[in-house]
């Protein structure tokens, strides 16, 4: 009696992937007729050694060129898209047949596989880059990067080890400080993080723009609007917690983006890079909220910023109802940025583990 192997599968926007649980396989005959996969081989499966088959219409046409690969412990299939894009589900059949099951090892989302592609083509034009360098020559774009993530780099360095060295000196005192002694480094480097919304959104470089628009202005609101023009909030030590936070995230990151501009890779700095900011990143958000909260009785003291109502109304609405509002976004653009940074870290280690493998 033929018997059906249990077979895994994933997609990307180009291929579908399939895994056959079938051990020491022999006989391999993979055939695609009329957008219909059929399978068969012999080898040791889960009933062990005997013929195993199946066949598998696919939701939308195929190229009927298969790619298979045997080893020891399985066989590969690659089935190649007729047009390129994503499908729902695999078959016609909105319930997936019962030897069919989702490959979690090459199981992505939609905007994971986006993520993939882009990251292949990063690969590839770092490639070019070493090639060129390998020539002598350095292009513009990473000159830039490597120039604009090592200012980075040196002046949230020097705003860390600063606050650090203040803390172990000056103890508690250090904190009621912070914006007179740290305020215009951190004013220089968020001014000039604006760049990275610049380069999100002309393809500088492959990343997602709203997370990156997120944190930038969302920084430059707290760090101007709450933090630099209320003076009363100068000497509260909820600003010694906001910019230590930041600026202990961004030493880890800027040096990952400087490495990256030389194609190179220290593990140990990538594992900090998308781990550190698991406690840093909510805590930081944190930080910004109680500044905000702070800030709201200010607002309404002095008036500042108050908006205008037309004539009619004959009155103006304080800014403070604006932090209210600003205060719920601030926390639905945290999960958006943990839930965008989650991926990335999920994305990064699970292609090492790969490749490890």
């Amino acid at each position: 009696m033929t018997l059906t192997p249990l077979v895994h599968w994933a997609q990307r926007h180009e291929e579908i992937f399939l895994r056959v649980e079938l051990t020491d396989a022999q006989n391999i005959d993979v055939q695609v007729q009329d957008n219909v996969l059929r399978f068969r081989a012999q080898g040791y499966g889960a009933k062990g050694l005997h013929e195993y088959e199946f066949s598998l219409e696919f939701l939308f046409p195929v190229k009927p060129q298969v790619r298979h690969k045997s080893t020891q412990r399985q066989v590969n299939l690659t089935v190649l898209k007729e047009q390129r894009g994503w499908w729902e589900r695999l078959t016609p059949q909105e319930r997936r047949p019962v030897f069919l099951t989702p490959d979690f090892d090459r199981w992505l989302d939609e905007s994971d596989a986006e993520m993939e592609i882009w990251e292949k083509d990063e690969k590839r034009s770092r490639l070019r880059t070493a090639k060129l360098k390998g020539e002598g020559f350095i292009s513009l774009k990473t000159a830039f990067l490597f120039v604009y993530n090592l200012v980075q780099f040196l002046g949230f360095s020097w705003i860390f080890v600063n606050m650090t060295v203040r803390l172990f000196i000056f103890g508690r005192d250090s904190l009621y400080d912070t914006f007179h002694t740290m305020s215009d480094i951190m004013f220089f480097c968020q001014i000039l993080a604006s760049v990275e919304v610049l380069n999100a959104a002309f393809g500088v470089v492959r990343t997602a723009l709203i997370p990156t628009f997120i944190q930038v202005i969302g920084r430059n609101f707290i760090l101007f609007i709450i933090l630099g023009s209320l003076e009363e909030m100068h000497h509260r030590p909820v600003v010694f917690f906001v910019f230590y936070l930041w600026s202990t995230i961004e030493i880890f990151r800027y040096p990952f983006y400087m490495l990256g501009c030389c194609n190179t890779e220290w593990k140990t700095l990538t594992w900090l890079r998308y781990t550190v900011w698991i406690p840093l990143y909510p805590l930081g958000v944190l930080a910004e909220a109680v500044a905000v909260i702070q800030s709201i009785p200010i607002f309404d003291e002095t008036r500042l910023f108050r908006i205008p109502l037309p004539k009619v109304i004959g009155t103006s609405v304080s800014f403070s109802y604006v932090l209210h509002v600003y205060l719920i976004f601030m926390f639905l653009g945290l999960f958006i940025n943990f839930r965008h940074l989650y991926k990335q870290r999920k994305k990064r280690f699970r292609t090492q583990k790969r490749k490890a493998n």
